[in-house]
C-alpha cells in the first residue's frame, strides 16, 4: 500500500508531462480502485498483495519520465479491475483503459487480448463485462459474493480472447503463466530466463507435480506443508532447458513475494525441495523488511557451500536460513519409517550435506560484524536448532 501511495505521489509530480489519454486512463482505473476499497477493503488489499502487483510497483517505480512510465502506468487499470472482481464487482459504473501492451492483465485471474490498445469496462452486482475496444474480444466475470475473496475455482470468465488461471490442486496457489510481470525483463539467473509461456508452460504436468509434492510434503511434516500454501499465492513456471542432471532453477523476488519462480521439476522430490527453500526466502525477506537483520553497505564475500561464487553477509544469512530448513526437512523425511525408500535415501543422503553446509555459514555469520542485534539473536536461534538436529542425529547413531 506504502507503494501504491508512492506511486499517486510520481504521478502527481509528473503530472503536467503526461498526455491526457494517460491521465485519463490513470484517473479511472484508481477512481475504481476507490470504489472498490468503499465496498471491499480487503479485495482491493488481496489485489495489491498478489505477487505481481508488486514486481509492477517496481516497474513503473523505477521508470523514467516519458514513454516507459506511460506504459506501465496502464497497469493499473488491470489492477483495479482485478480488485472489483474479487470484491464481487459490486462496485457499479463504467469506464475505458488503455492497454498499450494489447494485453489487459488482471493479477491473480487472468488476461484478456486488446489488440486495439483499449478495454472498456462495464459492471454491476455479480458480473463485470471487459471488452477489447474494437469489439473482438470479451469476457464476462461472474464474481464471488463481496467479502468472500477471490477463489478461483468459483471465478468464471468466458469469452473470447480470454485466458484464465488455473489453480494448482488442493489450494489457492496459481500456476501463472499469464502475467506480463511474473518475471523481470532481465530473467532469472545468470542465463537470464524467461517466463514459460502458456499454452507451452505444461500445465497438467505442474498440477500432477504439484498434486505428489503436497502429499510428500503433509506426510513427512503437516505444519510446514500447511504453511507452504498459506505463505504462497503463485508458481510462476520458468523456461526450459534445464542443466543435464541439474536441479531446476528456481528464485524468489523481493518485489514479489508470495511467487516462487522454478522451472518444471522431473519429479515431486525436486519441487518439495524447491518449495521448502523458496518459502523461507520469502518469510526471511518479509522480515527483514520489518527488522533488519544486517546493516547497510558493502562488506566482505564469503565461501558458502551451496553457490560457486562467493556470497554478502545476506546472501549468506539467506542461503542458511532456506538450508537450515531443508535440514529440518530431510531429518524428519529420514525419520519416517513408512516413507518411500527413494525418499528416505534422498533424507538420508542431502541431511549431512545441509547440515555441514549450515554449520559453515553460521560461524562466518557468528563472527560477522554486519549484523543487526536483531539479526545477531536470529542467528543465536538458528546455531540452536541447528545444533539440536545434530544432537538428535548423534543420539541414532
Amino acid at each position: 500500500m506504502l507503494l501504491v501511495k508512492s506511486l499517486l505521489v510520481k504521478v502527481e509530480r509528473q503530472s503536467a508531462a503526461l498526455a491526457p489519454m494517460v491521465r485519463r486512463s490513470f484517473e479511472q482505473g484508481w477512481a475504481l480502485l476507490e470504489r472498490t476499497e468503499r465496498v471491499d477493503a480487503a479485495a482491493v488489499r488481496d489485489a495489491v498483495d498478489y505477487p505481481t502487483t508488486g514486481a509492477w510497483l517496481a516497474e513503473v517505480l523505477a521508470a523514467p519520465e516519458g514513454p516507459a512510465f506511460d506504459w506501465h502506468l496502464a497497469h493499473l487499470g488491470g489492477v483495479a479491475a482485478a480488485a472489483a472482481v474479487r470484491a464481487g464487482c459490486g462496485v457499479g459504473g463504467s469506464g475505458t483503459l488503455t492497454v498499450p501492451s494489447g494485453v489487459l492483465a488482471l493479477p491473480g485471474l487472468g488476461v484478456l487480448r486488446c489488440p486495439s490498445g483499449s478495454a472498456s469496462l462495464d459492471g454491476d452486482a455479480g458480473r463485470l463485462r471487459i471488452t477489447d475496444g474494437a469489439g473482438d474480444n470479451s469476457v464476462v466475470l461472474s464474481c464471488p459474493e463481496a467479502g468472500e475473496g477471490v477463489g478461483l475455482p468459483g471465478l468464471i470468465g468466458a469469452g473470447m480472447g480470454w485466458s484464465g488461471l488455473r489453480m494448482l490442486p488442493g489450494s489457492s496457489v496459481a500456476l501463472d503463466d499469464l502475467d506480463p510481470y511474473r518475471v523481470p525483463p532481465r530473467g532469472i539467473g545468470p542465463s537470464g530466463l524467461s517466463a514459460a509461456e502458456h499454452p507451452h508452460s505444461a500445465r497438467e504436468l505442474w498440477a500432477e507435480r504439484w498434486r505428489e509434492a503436497n502429499e510428500l510434503l503433509s506426510a513427512t511434516d503437516a505444519g510446514r506443508a500447511a504453511e507452504i500454501r498459506t505463505v504462497l499465492q503463485a508458481v510462476v513456471p520458468l523456461a526450459a532447458p534445464r542443466q543435464l542432471n541439474g536441479a531446476p532453477v528456481s528464485a524468489t523476488l523481493r518485489s514479489a513475494p508470495g511467487a516462487v519462480l522454478i522451472q518444471l521439476p522431473a519429479d515431486a522430490r525436486e519441487l518439495t525441495e524447491s518449495l521448502v527453500h523458496e518459502t523461507h526466502h520469502t518469510k526471511l525477506a518479509a522480515l527483514d523488511e520489518l527488522m533488519p537483520l544486517c546493516r547497510p553497505g558493502e562488506g566482505a564475500l564469503h565461501r558458502v557451500g551451496w553457490r560457486p561464487d562467493p556470497r554478502p553477509v545476506p546472501a549468506v544469512l539467506q542461503g542458511a536460513y532456506a538450508h537450515l530448513a531443508l535440514t529440518d526437512f530431510s531429518w524428519r523425511a529420514l525419520n519416517r519409517p513408512d516413507g518411500p525408500v527413494v525418499w528416505r535415501r534422498w533424507a538420508a543422503e542431502q541431511f549431512e550435506t545441509y547440515r555441514n553446509q549450515v554449520g559453515e555459514a553460521l560461524l562466518i555469520l557468528r563472527e560477522s560484524d554486519e549484523l543487526t542485534n536483531v539479526g545477531r539473536e536470529f542467528v543465536r536461534q538458528m546455531s540452536r536448532h541447528h545444533a539440536d538436529l545434530g544432537m538428535a542425529a548423534r543420539s541414532l547413531a
